[in-house]
């Protein structure tokens, strides 16, 4: 449950890519990306940052370690080639409507924590952010990565339950069950807004 909301907080919107979006989930993404837009209003609205967050891990040092399940290649010439084929397949875009406006903040992450070697938190301290939203895709990777990550510097955060979702249900679920009540509140779209109003 929401409690509230602080004064200054920010919705952290995370890897809402075309390549990341695309393809089977857990939950219907159009739906998902309804809800981050409707965030992305009442955020605006309000005064408040959007953080339009976006990962490009080809080549990072994340991606060359070994891993039962290699999404990636581990020399040049291959990062290079898939980097081309991503590109040209606009898997880096992020889907509309949810695109940056005048005056949001634009991140590039490289891993599954939008706040590892990137200005994320820098950027928020400046703007005297204590808190964050979070939402996008995917729940138990770049949403949970990023949570742990703003957990640890102190964050007060809040999770929109239904503008977020996995490949998988059971990650999906995983997270919302036993990590993310740990660490923040949780609660719906309507519910986050409504706090927008009330918050103190």
């Amino acid at each position: 449950m929401i409690t509230a909301l602080d004064s200054k907080t920010a919705l952290v919107q995370i890897d809402m890519q075309r390549g990341i979006v695309s393809g089977d989930k857990a939950h219907p993404t159009q739906a998902i990306i309804d809800n981050i837009a409707r965030l992305q209003t009442a955020f605006r609205q309000a005064g408040l940052p959007v953080v339009i967050v976006h990962v490009e891990p080809i080549g990072s040092p994340a991606s060359v370690v070994r891993s039962e399940r290699n999404q990636f290649p581990k020399d040049k010439a291959g990062q290079q080639q898939m980097l081309d084929q991503m590109q040209a397949s606009h898997f880096f875009d992020i889907v509309d409507p949810l695109t940056p406006q005048p005056g949001d903040l634009t991140i590039t992450k490289e891993t599954w924590n939008a706040f590892f070697n990137t200005p994320l938190h820098d950027e928020l301290q400046q703007r005297g952010i204590t808190g964050i939203v979070l939402c996008g895709i995917s729940t138990s990777v770049g949403v949970e990565g990023t949570a742990r990550s703003a957990n640890e510097r102190g964050y007060n955060i809040s999770f929109a339950t239904d503008a977020m979702t996995d490949n998988a249900l059971d990650a999906h679920n995983y997270s919302l069950k036993y990590i993310f009540p740990r660490i923040g509140e949780l609660g719906t779209t309507d519910e986050i807004i409504a706090k927008l109003t009330e918050r103190s």
